[in-house]
This record gives structure tokens, C-alpha cells and sequence, in this order.
């Protein structure tokens, strides 16, 4: 009588592998920072268009803590800046890029307090960068255009978070930073002093996913970015629901989330189809840039990275 139970189980468990049932698949972890670029991912799952048992937004406070938890696989995705995708490249981590989600045209800058009018003016100031690629790209492009070395500048590693209440307190001079703290900052008095205009088409964001989500995730990947491009439909059928539903995460007035995304293209999905399968123009250049500046040690394996899979139907 005690070996029926076990005998039985026996029975169910091979029903179960001739039928070929299996457990259902964990949705794939995709992080975040607060930035607009990556608003609509929480829009698409607002409005409906996101399948939670597909995919989890996971937001962070910062990019450093979103490249953390993806480098340990805390995350099967990651939506960061370019420079940092090729950081992770530098370590050796096997990705792909399935996705460009912007292209910075003035949304990211460096702030400075009133009486500082220019970059030159930053020489000897304390700014405050976040511990990233983005941060030491920008510091490192906006000095470099300016005549300036790096170390003329003193440098304070803060994530992006804690640059509001380090301005407030008077212990940096400037920071490197992007919306919804942009503006936040300056209603503080903070003047831009430098912005991604200024190097069009060097800060890009793209979603990132490990190569072997890649390889037997493609249904649920796809579904993610179709989900990102009814995101960007609605956007621009609804713009005011769409900011505010988007302000109310980013904590800035709607119209401030339309402000910014003045700053900020999105590319359509025939645009990404053509940038990914085209070599992503900027993406050479940029690995130049981070090289000649020590920003990466390694030569970087850029061939293979880009794929448009997930952006075409099944």
C-alpha cells in the first residue's frame, strides 16, 4: 500500500514527458533607470500592451544598479546607453542589442551653478558624475571639445539619484545628468552649460539582452518590442495622456515630459530595422572615442552584436 503513491507519481511524471507538458517559462527581467527614453516600456504596460507573464519591468535608481544586477543575471535584459552596452562588451559578456530605443539630442547635459556661464569656467569645480560609461563619456566629450583635460576638473562618483541633494548642499559645482533631474535642477538655479546637441548622435539608447536569452527567448523578445512600438503609436495618438500617465512615474509635470522628449528621438521600427541591420553608424566611432580615452581596454568584437531579429514577425 506505501508504493502507490510513489508508483503512481512514477506513472504521471512520464505521462508528462511523453506528452511533452513543461513548466511555464519565467518572464524575462527587464531593467531600468528613470529616464524618458525608457518611459515607454512602463506606458506599453499601463496601457495593456505588455504581457507581464512575458516580460517584468524591474526599475532601478540608477544605470550603475541596472548594469550591476545584469552583469550578476539579475536581469535577462537591460535598456542602457550604447557606451555602456560597449563597456559590458569590454568585460568580455557575451549580448546582443535587439532594440535602439533614442537618440539624445540635448536631453543629456552637464548642469553648473549660476555663475559658471561656459565649460572652461568647470576648471579646478567639483562635478558630480554617476559611476557609469554615460557619465565619463559625457564629462570626458564635453571637456575634450573645450580644450580641457580631465584633470583639470575634480571628479565626485555619485549615482545620478543623489546629484539633486549633493547640488542642494553645496558640495558639487556641476553634474552630468539627464531629465526627470534636469529639470528638477534647475528650478534650483542649475544653468545648462553643455548638452548631447553638441555631439549629435554619440549618446544612443539601446535595449540589450544576454545572447542566450537571445537564442530561446525570440517569441517573448518580440513581443516586447512590438509592445514598445504601441507604446510610441500612443504616444503620438494621445500625447497629453501619455505624458501625464508617463509624468506621474518620472514625478514632473506632463508637459515637462514633453519638453524633454524635444530633446530625444525615437526611431520607428523600420528606422531600427535599418540601423541594426546597417551597422548602427555611430556604434565604430563610439568604440574609437571610448578607446582613445581609456573609456575601454580591450578591442571589442562589434560584429555580431547588432540583430534585428526581434523586430521582425515570426
Amino acid at each position: 500500500m506505501m508504493r502507490l503513491p510513489t508508483r503512481f507519481i512514477y506513472i504521471l511524471c512520464f505521462g508528462l514527458i511523453i506528452t511533452g507538458c513543461e513548466q511555464p517559462q519565467t518572464p524575462i527581467r527587464l531593467g531600468t533607470n528613470v529616464w524618458p527614453g525608457y518611459e515607454p516600456l512602463y506606458l506599453a504596460q499601463e496601457i495593456g500592451q505588455l504581457d507581464s507573464r512575458k516580460i517584468r519591468m524591474v526599475g532601478y535608481p540608477s544605470a550603475s544598479e541596472v548594469i550591476r544586477a545584469f552583469r550578476n543575471r539579475s536581469l535577462e535584459a537591460a535598456s542602457l546607453t550604447l557606451d555602456e552596452a560597449l563597456s559590458l562588451l569590454d568585460k568580455n559578456m557575451p549580448i546582443k542589442i535587439i532594440l535602439v530605443h533614442d537618440i539624445s539630442h540635448g536631453a543629456d547635459v552637464i548642469l553648473a551653478r549660476p555663475q559658471i556661464e561656459h565649460v572652461s569656467g568647470l576648471r579646478g569645480r567639483k562635478i558630480a558624475v554617476e559611476s557609469s560609461a554615460l557619465g565619463a563619456y559625457v564629462i570626458t566629450r564635453a571637456l575634450q571639445k573645450n580644450d580641457l583635460s580631465i584633470d583639470a576638473v575634480r571628479i565626485k562618483h555619485l549615482d545620478v539619484n543623489q546629484h539633486e541633494a549633493a547640488y542642494r548642499a553645496g558640495e558639487v559645482d556641476a553634474v552630468v545628468t539627464f531629465e526627470p533631474f534636469n529639470t528638477r535642477l534647475k528650478e534650483l538655479g542649475a544653468r545648462e552649460i553643455f548638452s548631447s546637441r553638441e555631439i549629435p548622435g554619440e549618446i544612443v539608447d539601446v535595449l540589450v539582452v544576454h545572447e542566450d536569452i537571445h537564442r530561446t527567448r525570440l517569441d517573448d523578445l518580440r513581443h516586447l518590442t512590438q509592445s514598445w512600438f504601441a507604446a510610441l503609436d500612443y504616444i503620438d495618438a494621445e500625447p497629453q495622456k501619455a505624458a501625464t500617465i508617463m509624468g506621474k512615474r518620472l514625478k514632473i509635470r506632463g508637459e515637462d515630459v514633453l519638453a524633454a522628449y524635444q530633446g530625444i528621438e525615437l526611431p520607428s521600427q523600420e528606422q531600427n530595422i535599418a540601423m541594426l541591420d546597417d551597422g548602427l553608424t555611430i556604434l565604430n566611432k563610439l568604440a574609437e572615442i571610448m578607446t582613445e580615452h581609456e573609456l575601454v581596454s580591450n578591442d571589442l568584437e562589434l560584429e555580431q552584436v547588432l540583430t534585428s531579429d526581434a523586430l521582425h514577425p515570426e
